[in-house]
């Protein structure tokens, strides 16, 4: 380029940098550490938040980015957050998932689940609308958390959790590759996008393209003896 100022053609490097999102773990418990681990694998800021100070120390989450000792829903409302933002709820304990699931599906981040079995789920859902959300708020989360891998541990159930929000952020079906879906998709918009949560019913499952595919009932053994 070239202008009054510069009478030689010059190039100019452009660098921009965008910060990492956010990934939010409640809950210090085992399979925390497991998603902490490859959340920071898949590029997000981990962060691992507990009211339990016995729980929630550095030394049993070196993979998160910071470590927090607060209540979840207290610590949440402190934050700025955006559509890149994933919110991973795994208390197990009515009186922080519900405050903290009520802030949390009213805020625009980008993914909410939440551990627990079937049981568990409606309980939930109970709390959730007696405390006055709706059933659109209601319908963005994801409980039971992940996808149906047969995870046992924790590290497989992190992989569930962690392929649920992949193929949520890019719209994936989450079925086999063999079956015929494309593997490269084109024109999809921004992964920072919000997209409707899956919903299951009778043993079939809505993808995030609107198209019914069969699912299989069962979930990970290690959600539903919880």
């Amino acid at each position: 380029m070239a202008d009054g100022y510069c009478r030689e053609p010059m190039t100019l490097l452009v660098e921009s940098n965008t910060p990492a999102p956010r990934m939010l773990v409640f809950g210090a418990i085992d399979h925390a550490a497991a998603l902490a681990r490859i959340g920071s694998f898949l590029g997000y800021r981990v962060t691992v938040c507990d009211a339990r100070a016995t729980f929630a120390s550095r030394g049993r989450f070196p993979d998160a980015d910071e470590v927090v000792v607060e209540w979840p829903h207290r610590y949440l409302r402190s934050q700025r957050l955006d559509g890149g933002t994933v919110i991973c709820v795994l208390t197990h304990d009515p009186k922080f998932d519900v405050p903290l699931l009520t802030a949390a599906l009213r805020l625009p981040v980008g993914y909410v689940g939440a551990m627990g079995s079937r049981r568990t789920h409606e309980e939930r859902l109970v709390r959730l609308r007696e405390a006055g959300l709706t059933d659109r708020e209601l319908s963005r989360l994801h409980s039971p958390i992940g996808l149906d891998l047969g995870a046992c541990t924790p590290q497989e159930t992190a992989l569930s959790i962690a392929a649920e929000i992949v193929a949520h952020r890019h719209r994936g079906t989450g079925v086999p590759l063999r079956t015929g879906v494309p593997i490269h998709r084109r024109g999809v918009p921004s992964p920072d996008a919000f997209w409707p949560a899956v919903h299951l019913d009778q043993g079939v499952g809505i993808n995030l393209l609107g198209a019914e595919v069969p699912y299989p009932q069962a979930l990970s053994s290690s959600q539903e003896s919880r």
